[in-house]
């Protein structure tokens, strides 16, 4: 473990007494805890361990400060992890990183929570509070055509598929385009590696490798090192609208829950009525062998959200190229739509997001079993739940407060149709076979039980 003090690189140079007061305040409505958590995952980048408890019971021993110097701020760490270093010098990226940690608990902190200025039970309002955390972390700063594609898939997954991540992620940045993940390791890190070598044979300086997590996550999936720009969203929804209003087309790798949660997301946005006009390219891909993985995928979504839903996407295996073209083709489509329509290259306005996609889930025993998996139910609102209860898997695999509430309560319980129930358990253990839950030892113990 090592001992420095670092001054900012890239942003937030300067801060109140206000707000130094509340980020090293341990108490009721103070941000040192989060602060600290997420400081401890960007610095712990390309630890192997995704479960965050056992990364926090690690370091229990760091600590962080902040020092008033008169060039601005700086801090004091204790007993941060020493692979952050090199010959006793933070890396340059993880100091960029740590300080996108303190701008963004800063800004949510005061400018979104705290200021009056959004009301978070408001879809509009909700809306304008992601564009404004992303506006204050400069994503938009580089204007241009439409040319972000967002990649989905596992943090864990095997070396076959990482490398198909990274081929397709050549191809993406041979053909002039940039990446958003959410920055973790696995199908997050592959693409804008293979990104940086598109980008470097073509001569684009600088490509952009957006990376978007929450504090949910981030211990699990802390940052990989290729992020150029790394933004902290508030939750888990906000960060799913932010990768829908941001990107202009998203792959999909071979993931787990989490990844499923996101196509749900996805779909279930894309199915509502209002947004059918609104192209978006959507590219399900992988290696040969993850020809079963997304051939269970595509049965789910036929036999509980039907062929309308199927036809938002396409399957492409053992292609990396075929996914670049058909990216092409894609935002081709979008710039054409977003000019025709007027709206933002930059940030997708015109995306109608139902307010059942946008309030934060909850996940707790309670939360768990009132979800409402009927088939009687409208289509798009019938997916926003299963959504949650995907999300409430995932909370109970690798999120420190899901967790602690198994081990207190036992498995999270989920109720509904038979219809529902049988396809979506068929599902989990699918991804059990293939090894792409979080296994405890050889096993993966199950933290959900599902009743029909």
């Amino acid at each position: 473990m090592v001992d420095a003090r670092v001054g900012p690189k890239g942003s937030l140079e300067y801060l109140s007494q206000h707000e130094i007061a509340k980020l090293l305040d341990s108490g009721q409505g103070g941000l040192y805890p989060l602060f600290r958590q997420c400081a401890l995952a960007v610095l712990n980048a390309g630890n192997p361990i995704d479960d965050s408890r056992l990364i926090f019971e690690k370091f229990k021993d760091f600590d962080l400060k902040i020092v008033r110097e008169a060039r601005g701020i700086k801090l004091e760490i204790k007993n941060a992890p020493a692979d952050a270093f090199v010959d006793g010098v933070m890396i340059k990226g993880l100091q960029e990183h740590l300080y996108a940690v303190l701008r963004d608990v800063v800004f949510i902190s005061n400018e979104i929570v705290d200021s009056g200025r959004f009301d978070l039970a408001s879809s509009t309002s909700i809306t304008n509070a992601v564009f404004h955390i992303l506006r204050n972390a400069r994503i938009f700063d580089q204007p241009g055509n439409p040319n972000l594609v967002v990649c989905w898939g596992g943090h864990s997954i095997p070396r076959d598929e990482y490398e198909y991540t990274k081929k397709v992620g050549y191809e993406i940045g041979l053909r002039g385009m940039d990446v958003c993940t959410g920055c973790g390791p696995g199908a997050m890190k592959g693409p804008m590696k293979g990104a940086t070598i598109g980008h470097s044979k073509q001569r684009i300086w600088p490509g952009r490798y957006i990376g978007l997590t929450e504090p949910g996550i981030i211990g699990a999936e802390p940052p990989n090192a290729i992020v150029s720009d790394l933004v902290i969203m508030p939750d888990i929804e906000k960060r799913l609208e932010a990768f829908v209003r941001l990107g202009h087309g998203i792959v999909v790798f071979p993931g787990g829950a989490g990844t499923a949660e996101e196509i749900l997301y996805l779909l279930g946005i894309l199915l509502d009525p209002a947004n059918h006009q609104i192209p978006f390219p959507l590219v399900f891909t992988g290696p040969a062998r993850a020809a079963e993985y997304f051939q269970q995928i595509h049965r789910f979504i036929g036999t509980t959200l039907g062929k309308q839903a199927q036809s938002r996407y396409r399957i492409i295996l053992a292609d990396p190229a075929a996914v670049g073209r058909a990216m092409v083709e894609g935002l081709a489509e979008v710039r054409d739509h977003r000019r025709q329509a007027s709206d933002s290259y930059g940030f997708n306005w015109l995306l109608k997001i139902p307010m059942e996609f946008q309030l934060p889930f909850n996940v707790s025993h309670e939360s768990m079993r009132s979800l409402q998996l009927s088939k009687d139910r409208p289509v798009h609102e019938l997916v926003a739940d299963m959504r949650r209860a995907l999300s409430g898997i995932v909370a109970g695999n690798v999120k420190e407060y899901g967790i602690t509430a198994i081990e207190r309560h036992g498995p999270f319980e989920l109720r509904g149709d038979a219809a529902i129930m049988t396809p979506l358990d068929e599902l989990l253990r699918s991804f059990v076979a293939q090894r792409r839950m979080k296994l405890a030892g050889s096993e993966y113990v199950p933290c959900y039980r599902l009743v029909a």
